[in-house]
């Protein structure tokens, strides 16, 4: 393996800079591990090192003075296939966008361009949402730990691209838990930030604020470098501010330990296997190390599971009823339920939703009164067996839905909040086991400086695979 790709992000932005490696040396490194370790972990199904080298060359022609070339100084990305790259196909994981190609690159892709981000590939997704990234155009994408095993939803393929060494950087999205549930079962880091931090895609319902953008590294602070690239305005999408917050990389040094941390394995009501619970309380050792003081604790979330698949089913309805009529023998039956629960909801049933919500935000800021970060487990389970379509139950709880399994993450997407995930420790057979560092809106450089100090003690972004491990076991 080329050493380059075991490198950071970071370490191999600042080579960019001083000119002892160019964009075109880094795409043609990318594509020669990509063509070996993606063959068997399918985490990039969409690739385009042609077009990457042929905006290479155009940046370094145009920009000589590889100080000149934005934040990312020519770094090749991974984009994941929800995003438009201009003139690359935009399939959703579905066989009606299988050969439907994007004229210009949306608002999210334009901000990492504009910072020196070339693309180069689409990470896989699952069929338009959700947790398991499986799809029946390119198959399901496999865990580099362990290629029996799933490598989580929907930002699946990127976690895992940048598990097994096929990027330094990668885009995702969040919504349930997009973001999250990938960087547990990964063993990266994926962060969900406050709503409007990250311009998104033309937004169907712009003053949404459950489905944000973010971006996924292997460590803390690539992940804050690679936040501080994809921040930026756009008029098309409200939520977005002109102001710019002081930089997250050179914050990451800002900030004391956190002095209260409360921890709660399942949101005080959710099933939760045992191994998540030993592998993420023991974790907390790390937070008493630092001298924080822990505690067990949530606030209130009572409503919230049926609060969020009400909202949920109502954006998805909102953004898909159209497609569902054009194309319903298409579209696979759990996304055809849940735009069916979206269209069959009352407003009665919406005007409940909003209340819950709205009592929720109100008891989680009460919380971080008296807490600086809540420590939740990023899944209730290890991850699960790649043939799976979903998990079917959960610690003896049988499961109703395809996303009940992510509610542990999709609760706290209600709040609002910034999460910072990232793995706590490794299961009896080596797998990743995540946690979810929430804090209250707009402390993302708390956050990340807390994620810092942690991760610092875990010592697992220098263990990830960078090559597929093939089966580690049995699958259980």
């Amino acid at each position: 393996m080329n050493d380059i790709i075991r490198k950071t992000a970071r370490e191999v932005v600042d080579l960019l800079r001083r000119g002892e490696v160019s964009p075109l040396e880094l795409v043609k490194t990318l594509e020669e591990h990509v063509a070996e370790a993606d063959a068997e972990v399918n985490a990039l199904p969409i690739r385009f090192f042609d077009n990457a080298r042929q905006q290479a060359e155009a940046m370094m022609k145009n920009h000589p003075d590889p100080k000149n070339r934005g934040l990312l100084a020519g770094l090749p990305v991974a984009v994941k296939d929800y995003n438009d790259v201009a003139g690359q196909r935009t399939t959703f994981g579905s066989p009606i966008y299988a050969d439907s190609v994007a004229e210009e690159s949306d608002a999210m892709v334009r901000v990492l361009e504009g910072n020196g981000a070339i693309a180069y590939a689409k990470s896989n997704v699952p069929e338009f949402a959700g947790g398991h990234t499986y799809n029946p155009l390119f198959g399901p994408s496999r865990n580099p730990w362990d290629l029996g095993r799933s490598v989580g939803g929907s930002s699946g393929g990127a976690a895992a691209c940048l598990a097994s060494g096929s990027a330094w950087l990668a885009t995702g999205n969040d919504l349930g838990g997009s973001l999250r549930t990938p960087a547990g079962f990964n063993g990266i880091v994926g962060i969900r930030p406050t709503a409007g931090r990250v311009p998104r895609r033309t937004p169907a319902v712009p003053f949404d604020t459950l489905w944000v953008e973010g971006p996924m590294a292997r460590n803390v602070a690539d992940a804050a470098l690679m936040l501080d690239a994809m921040i930026g305005y756009d008029e098309h999408d409200p939520l977005t501010r002109q102001e710019r917050p002081t930089s997250f990389v050179a914050s990451l040094d800002s900030y004391d330990a956190p002095a209260r941390v409360a921890y709660s394995p399942d949101l005080g009501f959710l099933p939760v296997e045992e191994t998540v619970r030993r592998i993420t309380r023991d974790s907390l050792a790390h937070f008493t190390a630092m001298g924080s003081e822990v505690v067990d604790g949530t606030p209130d979330f009572g409503g919230a599971y049926d609060a969020f698949q009400i909202l949920r089913a109502h954006l998805i309805a909102t953004m898909h009823a159209s497609t569902l009529e054009r194309h319903r023998e298409l579209i696979k039956p759990d996304i055809v339920w849940n735009i069916e629960k979206g269209l069959a909801q009352t407003t009665a049933d919406l005007q409940w939703a909003e209340r819950v919500r709205g009592a929720l935000v109100h008891r989680v800021l009460d919380f971080f009164d008296d807490h600086d970060v809540l420590v939740v487990p990023s899944a209730p389970l290890p991850p699960f067996p790649v043939e799976w379509t979903s998990p079917q139950e959960i610690d003896g709880t049988e499961l109703a839905t395809y996303i009940d399994w992510i509610a542990i993450t999709f609760c706290i997407s209600l709040t609002g909040c910034p999460v910072v995930a990232l793995p706590s420790g490794l299961d009896q057979d080596g797998l990743p086991i995540g946690v979810q560092l929430v804090g209250r809106p707009g402390s993302e450089a708390r956050l990340l400086s807390y994620a810092q100090r942690f991760e610092q003690r875990v010592e697992i972004a220098n263990r990830l695979p960078l090559a597929p491990r093939g089966v580690a076991g049995a699958i259980r």
